[in-house]
């Protein structure tokens, strides 16, 4: 767990927010938090690359995987 941090400015806060110089701690923290997001949000879409006619036609095929994503109860 961090620890607090007061800011002053919105400009202090954006520069803390970064890391210039970073550690194998600092790249473990990234990978853990890539894979928890990995775990939360996967997506289950065909694999292939698909034709369409028209945009709304490809958009109905997105909307269709989003709500089975959404429906999947994961």
């Amino acid at each position: 767990m961090g620890k607090i941090q007061r800011f002053k400015t919105f400009e202090e806060a954006d520069k803390a927010a970064w890391c210039f110089d970073p550690d194998a701690t600092y790249w473990q923290r990234v990978a853990e938090l890539w894979k928890f997001a990995d775990h939360l949000l996967r997506r289950r879409c065909p694999k292939g690359v698909f034709r369409y006619h028209t945009i709304e036609e490809a958009n109905k095929e997105a909307e269709h995987w989003i709500v089975s994503n959404a429906s999947s109860g994961y």
